[in-house]
C-alpha cells in the first residue's frame, strides 16, 4: 500500500510506502497527485517516507512505478528521500540521472529537516 498525501497549502506530496508496492498504489496516486499537478502546474516537492525500502509486489509493479516517475518527474521541482533503507544510498545518485528533480537523502529520523529543505526556494 501506498499512503499519498497531498499538502495543497505547501504544494507538497508525501509519499509513505507500506508493504510491497502494487500497480494500484501508482493508480491511486496518480488520482490525487494529477488533479493537484493539473491545476497547480507542478508540485514543489515530493517526500519519499519510509524507514525501510518495501520493494514491489511483481515486474508489472516496478514498470507501473518507473513509469509514474517518468510521466511525473517534470513536474515535481524536489525529491526528499526519508528512509534509513541502505537502497536510498544506492539509489540517490541513480535517481538523480534520470529524473529533473534535485533529490537529496534525509534520514528516517529528520522527515522535519526533509520538509524544510522540499519548502527552501
Amino acid at each position: 500500500m501506498l499512503h499519498v498525501t497531498l499538502q495543497p497549502n505547501y504544494g507538497i506530496a508525501i509519499l509513505e510506502p507500506e508493504g510491497a508496492l502494487t500497480e494500484a498504489d501508482f493508480l491511486e496516486a496518480k488520482g490525487i497527485i494529477d488533479p493537484y499537478i493539473a491545476g497547480s502546474g507542478g508540485l514543489k516537492g515530493v517526500m519519499i517516507y519510509t524507514k525501510d525500502f518495501p520493494g514491489w509486489e511483481s515486474f508489472s509493479a516496478l514498470l507501473s512505478h518507473l513509469s509514474f516517475v517518468k510521466e511525473h518527474h517534470k513536474f515535481i521541482t524536489k525529491v526528499a528521500l526519508v528512509t534509513d533503507s541502505v537502497m536510498g544510498n544506492l539509489l540517490t545518485p541513480l535517481v538523480t540521472h534520470f529524473v529533473s528533480a534535485k533529490v537529496q537523502l534525509f534520514a528516517y529520523s529528520n522527515v522535519e529537516s526533509a520538509k524544510s529543505w522540499l519548502l527552501e526556494n
